[in-house]
């Protein structure tokens, strides 16, 4: 046995010993995959994180935090008698094969859009539904913005698409404008909602045009404005004042400081 195969199988057995009903953790015992889900999605989030950072040290780890989401699911799904983690890589291994003919068969090599979009084709071969919409089958358990991506990368591939990035901005122009006046009209907050959901669409699909990816740019949104509000803070103590006692203005000039500091 590989080292890696006996690593695998180590946390395999460390897996079912937690979930021992006798002996196990008793925090292990009680979850089930409902309970369990939300960590897998949380620990996506911080892999993807750790990419961001270019932290591989914290990448290992939170890799292998993830694996032992695969794993704790597998070992419900063992218990539950539906399949056990063997199972699980017998099943992406085919359908890697399968799906990459190009690489593994003696289909004729494709360019990485192409092969996208028969990508898509043949989940569809595999997953036959009633629903023939070329939209069938994006999942509604996945974050919004990356449902939207789903559901504008589904539709390129019929042509329902801009050309460029140019009709992006004009329609987002447009979504604002009608925000703005949906506010000016005292609208109420289902109308306000479904604008405001239309220009959040439409900055997916700048995004998307753009090859910017939403969630990464959205990360670093947010860290950037932590890092300058956390600098205000910190400003603001240095003078004595805590940031909430100042006002709007006072507290507009710091966050105008932190900007400069980050440029300079």
């Amino acid at each position: 046995m590989t080292d890696a195969a006996s690593a695998m199988q180590q946390l395999l057995e460390i897996m079912r010993r937690l979930r021992d009903p006798e002996r196990g953790c008793p925090w292990d015992v009680k979850q089930n995959f409902d309970s369990i889900a939300p960590y897998t999605i949380e620990e996506a989030y911080e892999v993807a994180d750790a990419i961001d950072r270019k932290d591989f040290a914290d990448l290992r780890d939170e890799l292998g935090d993830l694996l032992l989401q695969v794993v704790f699911h597998s070992q419900l799904a063992r218990e539950a008698g539906h399949f056990g983690f063997d199972d699980v890589v017998t099943a992406i291994c085919d359908k890697m094969l399968r799906r990459h003919p190009h690489v593994f068969g003696d289909a004729e090599t494709r360019s990485a859009e192409e092969q996208t979009r028969l990508w898509e084709q043949q989940k569809r071969v595999e997953k036959p539904d009633s629903d023939t919409s070329v939209l069938a089958g994006i999942s509604h358990g996945m974050p919004e913005w990356q449902r939207a991506l789903k559901l504008q990368k589904r539709a390129a591939t019929v042509g329902f698409d801009w050309p460029d990035v140019t009709p992006v901005f004009e329609k987002l122009h447009e979504e604002l404008d009608e925000v703005r006046a949906e506010l000016a009209n005292g609208s109420d907050h289902d109308r306000l909602t479904d604008e405001i959901g239309d220009v959040l669409f439409v900055c997916v699909n700048l995004a998307r045009h753009a090859k910017v990816d939403f969630s990464h740019a959205l990360r670093t949104a947010n860290r950037k404005f932590e890092r300058r509000f956390r600098q205000m803070e910190t400003s603001a103590l240095a003078k004595g004042t805590p940031l909430e006692a100042l006002d709007l203005a006072a507290q507009d000039a710091l966050w105008d400081i932190a900007k400069q500091s980050e440029r300079g």
